[in-house]
């Protein structure tokens, strides 16, 4: 099955408003599931996430200010140019090659289309996330073995 066909299974997931589907094609199985989270009510939320690398619209010049106020550590950074990297797949994350390597990137870190950016563990195979853009590692949206979803940000890029 390739990534392409994989998305179109989850667009057809996504439509149903289906909690869990499984697909075999062949000996190729592929399931997804929708992770249900309950409220102190005891309804149940569904968590989804969507689309692809995206680029975030510009926001107006006083809310750029307001967040650069609350975000003193921060740089500067113009949300005309920021790219959010995205996750093409459900599995594990890890931010090195091996648990005792350095981190693939960190923020700050200046990066060029094609650099691998970190790894997704799915199926027991590790898939190598790469950048799609030029730029500086803005900010890194998950932690060192957490489970992301499908199209989940991992990174943003200005």
């Amino acid at each position: 099955m390739d990534i392409n066909h994989v998305r179109e299974l989850s667009e057809i997931f996504e439509k149903m408003g289906l909690s869990k589907m499984e697909v075999c094609e062949g000996e190729q199985k592929i399931s997804f599931e929708k992770n249900l989270v309950t409220q102190s009510s005891g309804n149940p939320i569904y968590q989804t996430f969507h689309s692809d690398v995206s680029q975030i619209p510009s926001a107006p010049q006083e809310k750029v200010e307001k967040k650069e106020d609350k975000k003193e550590d921060k740089k500067d950074i113009s949300f005309n140019n920021l790219k959010e990297v995205k996750s093409p797949m459900v599995g594990v994350f890890y931010c090195a090659p091996s648990p005792d390597a350095d981190a693939f990137v960190s923020i700050g870190s200046k990066v060029k289309k094609g650099d691998v950016l970190c790894i997704v563990e799915a199926m027991k195979l590790m898939n190598e996330i790469t950048a799609e853009v030029d730029g500086e590692i803005a900010d890194i949206c998950v932690q060192n073995g957490q489970v992301v979803e499908y199209s989940q940000t991992l990174f943003k890029i200005v």
